[in-house]
């Protein structure tokens, strides 16, 4: 199994030098991933540094804990689509999930989905899984999906845990009939791992560990 196209190659460390953007920047290009992955600050360099290549540019909104207002992820997304950024991948609201306020967390959602969409861009919603029941990652997802999020994923990689297969599994099910797909990510770091997380019915992987994913490729061939 190759999984380099599925790769976003990630690396939202809060210490990250304007070194290792540009380490994860080569590493993609030389290894063919999807994306690279960064804080907004780094979208500009980032993108101008990905030209004329088949690796396009993201970054995270609302990161880590999804619980700016709406205004400011709206605003946030625009500036790096302002900047280049090609997917922009946002935290939903945690707090008010759980709260049970499903037309705040679908407006929240809504707002960057539209807001990217007018640009083309992509758009990915952040669960943060871990933090969640069951039922609160089915529904959560079919709100994502409904507001017509293009992936729904599963962690920020910054909480208790990242992907786990039940959770890819759930989010799969709640989205099958729509053309929303899912992003698996946080904790990846294997090719076992990531193998697993694709039959569970993730297209996408986030991934900091990549280099060592796919030097091991070969032994699920």
């Amino acid at each position: 199994m190759k999984f380099n196209r599925l790769i976003d190659h990630t690396l939202l460390a809060p210490n990250a030098t304007e070194e290792d953007i540009n380490r994860v920047v080569t590493e993609a290009i030389e290894n063919n991933f999807h994306t690279v992955m960064v804080n907004p600050y780094w979208v500009r360099k980032v993108h101008d540094a990905l030209k004329d290549t088949d690796v396009v540019t993201a970054c995270v909104i609302g990161f880590p804990l999804g619980a700016n207002t709406t205004r400011i992820k709206t605003l946030e997304a625009q500036d790096a689509i302002n900047n280049g950024v090609d997917e922009l991948d946002m935290v939903m609201n945690v707090g008010e999930m759980k709260s049970e306020h499903y037309e705040k967390v679908a407006n929240d959602i809504k707002s960057v989905v539209e807001t990217g969409h007018k640009a083309n861009k992509i758009v990915k919603v952040i669960l943060e899984t871990c933090l969640l029941s069951d039922e609160e990652i089915t529904k959560a997802a079919k709100i994502a999906a409904d507001q017509g999020a293009d992936f729904v994923k599963t962690s920020t990689g910054f909480s208790t845990k990242g992907a786990t297969v039940h959770g890819v599994e759930l989010m799969s099910e709640a989205v099958k009939d729509t053309p929303t797909q899912v992003k698996a990510s946080g904790g990846i770091h294997t090719p076992e791992e990531a193998a697993a997380l694709v039959k569970a019915g993730a297209t996408r992987l986030g991934v900091s560990h990549s280099l060592d994913i796919i030097a091991k490729d070969s032994v699920l061939s």
